[in-house]
């Protein structure tokens, strides 16, 4: 059962999609963890996230996914599971605090806030990789390959 969960192909388009996410992801939790790029660190971020009403273990949640995921998904291990909690967290975000402010990113300062572009195309990654699972180079596709160890 598990090694469905790991298959994947040797697809490179996985291997470029995941790779991307994982680097774009990792700042933010890093931020959030480490405090990093202008960040918070942890207890501010606990703090921050209470304030607007998170449980503490749902802002734990997000800061695994967010960085621990975000590198395990660079390398592919697991990458259904940290594509789909990247997704989710990313769906969460774009609900709570995107839309209100439309589609489109505020490039200009013209806006109150940040639309839901980037979010909604970060979710379709996710969907790809939890769809199509790791692909090239990606300890998934090592731990998930058949073999003829127990075939008579």
């Amino acid at each position: 059962m598990f090694r469905i969960f790991l298959k994947t192909d040797n697809s490179p388009a996985q291997l470029f999609i995941r790779v991307a996410l994982g680097v774009v992801m990792f700042p933010h939790g890093a931020q959030k963890v480490f405090g990093w790029f202008g960040g918070q660190g942890i207890q501010q971020t606990l703090q921050t996230f209470a304030s607007m009403g998170f449980p503490s273990w749902s802002t734990a949640g997000l800061m695994v996914v967010e960085t621990l995921g975000a590198l395990l998904l660079v390398a592919g291990f697991l990458t259904r599971l940290w594509a789909f909690g990247i997704g989710a967290s990313l769906s969460i975000c774009m609900v709570l605090y995107h839309f209100q402010h439309g589609f489109f990113m505020n490039w200009f300062g013209q806006q109150k806030g940040e639309g839901f572009e980037y979010h909604l195309l970060a979710i379709g990654i996710c969907l790809a990789l939890v769809i199509k699972g790791g692909g090239a180079l990606s300890v998934d596709r090592g731990l998930g390959k058949e073999t003829n160890r127990y075939r008579y």
